[in-house]
């Protein structure tokens, strides 16, 4: 970051504004021959963080870049409204006999500097972070303060105000009603941690509240018996549901803001002999695409699709099991192809996220719009490439393949075992083989393993049960990087953080296409996309593993022995 402008830095990193950032800087140069803002602007920085440390020691001010959010107080807290941190960008940091160190990204900000020595009645101690960390700590100091709620044996369910649905979590208030804390802590929790669903699952004499974490379910809470009631009729309020109706299913939606974040959750509720079961699946909506080189894709397989995509018609589809990604490679593929000169069109159920300059419709079963008649209106609307959330019934197939073979390229999901288990899986539908034949391009099957924590994960000497698993050799192993979990403070003693992709894509070759036309099941159209060599998902695999990346564990647990 060499020459830099160190106003639009600062501007960026911290809540100073235009005019304070110019007098800083000029007043720091008053008794230098050189100006402070074009000394730093002669060195590399590698963040705004470095650039924030730098000036901050030519001001002579304390810098701090890690906050240990665990650290401070909630006492400290306790008399500042939250919207008023945020705003001023401040945050009472550590307290001492006749002093508080308040956290600040606008030391310059007299003001909120004021009002804090007054709500303390001590001097104030301004100490300097970047605006981003500053708010993070926000966040998380107000959660966990509202999530230390205790003495809830004791509250009285017919007490229980369930209020209107909240906007933003951080904005509950000290007269909020329990439930309603213990809900927003929920909430709250799962998306700090990462949680991709919410299972709220009554029993006889508890109820459980788990999380799904890359994967695999968590148990986390278990609230009274006795708040069960109040804490479904709190949810189903926020997601617009009847809340006199417990016997049927229902289907919902919450928009949140939590920390900043845009969260989207879909809330399913189902009655069962104990009450009502709801799982809600959380989406963040202010997360970017995600190319496609990012998603773990090996080199192979992401130029083959790469080369699919560009073919002016035809279809592509991507299956997989629920939550393996198949969105996420689509709306990569869609930003990819995204150009000024090219329309694109897609039809989702629902819109998980906006990409600017394609036009997206979200289905709407009440009012009838579907897959099928949305795709069926699409064709009026001159596209170039289609996509077309799932294929689910015959409809949607015949008017995919109809829109390919009229010169349009459409991507689709299905769902299917593996690659070429979706050519099975059409017919089943009731596509006639020889117009799956000619329309489809290609497969791309995939799923996701857990990747092994980097701050933990240790070397592994493979048993030979684990080489005959991976059909390799001793010598292989030795000059390979396997490892296994161990656990830390990082991954939160799971040993994993995050997934990556493992997938096979299947080109429809000209062999290829002559098994779907004699209606030949997946195993056998499945020999001879390996005879013609397709990587397959445990091939995939086997990489990651030697490269350290999963375990053999996460390979054995998703994929299995090839026929």
């Amino acid at each position: 970051m060499a020459q830099l402008d160190v106003s639009n830095v600062l501007a960026k990193a911290t809540t100073l504004s235009a005019d304070q950032i110019k007098s800083v800087l000029q007043n720091a140069a008053v008794s230098q021959p050189v100006s402070v803002g074009e000394t730093l602007s002669r060195k590399d920085y590698a963040s705004a963080d470095d650039l924030v440390a730098d000036l901050c020691r030519e001001l002579s001010v304390d810098y701090i870049k890690d906050i240990p959010v665990n650290d401070i107080s909630s006492d400290l807290i306790r008399n500042l409204p939250i919207n008023y941190a945020k705003t001023q960008g401040v945050l009472p940091f550590r307290e001492e006999a006749d002093s508080v160190t308040v956290l600040t990204s606008n030391p310059v900000n007299t003001k909120a500097l004021d009002d804090l020595r007054v709500i303390f009645n001590k001097r104030i101690k301004p100490i300097v972070s970047t605006s981003q960390r500053i708010q993070d700590a926000i966040n998380r100091v107000y959660e966990k303060s509202t999530a230390a709620l205790s003495g809830l044996d004791e509250i009285d369910e017919d007490e229980m105000d369930l209020e209107d649905p909240i906007i933003d979590l951080l904005e509950a208030g000290e007269d909020d009603a329990p439930v309603i804390k213990l809900v927003n802590s929920i909430l709250f929790r799962a998306v700090k941690e990462k949680a991709s669903d919410i299972h709220m699952e009554p029993y006889e004499k508890d109820m459980v509240v788990r999380y799904r974490i890359d994967g695999i379910l968590f148990d986390i809470f278990k609230p009274p018996k006795k708040l069960q009631n109040a804490i479904t009729s709190r949810i189903k309020v926020m997601a617009n549901l009847n809340i006199a109706e417990k016997r049927l299913p229902q289907d919902g939606r919450i928009p949140l803001k939590v920390g900043g974040k845009d969260i989207d959750i879909r809330l399913s509720s189902v009655p069962t002999t104990f009450g009502e079961r709801i799982v809600m699946r959380l989406q963040d909506k202010s997360n970017q695409v995600r190319e496609l080189h990012q998603q773990g894709f090996s080199e192979e397989t992401l130029n083959t699709l790469e080369d699919m995509i560009t073919r002016s018609y035809g279809i592509v589809i991507v299956t997989g099991p629920t939550g393996s990604g198949k969105s996420t490679t689509l709306y990569g593929v869609v930003a990819k192809l995204n150009k000024p000169d090219i329309n694109i069109l897609t039809i989702e159920d629902p819109v998980e996220q906006r990409i600017h300059g394609v036009g997206q419709v979200q289905v709407n079963s009440k009012i009838g719009l579907t897959f099928a008649s949305g795709l069926r209106s699409f064709l009026r609307q001159d596209p170039d490439i289609i996509m077309v959330g799932e294929i689910r019934d015959l409809e949607t197939a015949e008017l995919a393949i109809n829109s390919s073979l009229t010169g349009h390229l459409v991507l689709s999901t299905i769902h299917a075992n593996d690659a070429p288990g979706a050519f099975p899986r059409m017919m089943d539908i009731g596509c006639e083989p020889f117009l799956i034949a000619t329309s489809i391009l290609a497969v791309l099957a995939q799923r996701l393993v857990r990747v092994l924590c980097p701050h933990c994960k240790v070397p592994y000497q493979p048993s030979d049960f684990d080489l005959q698993t991976l059909s390799i050799t001793r010598e292989q192993a030795n000059s390979a990087n396997i490892c296994k979990t161990k656990g830390c403070e990082h991954c939160g003693q799971k040993g994993y953080i995050g997934r990556t992709v493992i997938a096979e894509i299947l080109p429809v070759t000209d062999d290829i296409r002559s098994l779907i036309m004699q209606r030949k099941d997946g195993n056998t159209i499945k020999r001879q996309a390996v005879a013609n060599g397709m990587k397959t998902f445990r091939d995939h695999g086997i990489q990651k593993v030697l490269a350290g990346i999963t375990t053999i564990e996460e390979l054995v647990t998703n994929t299995q022995l090839d026929i």
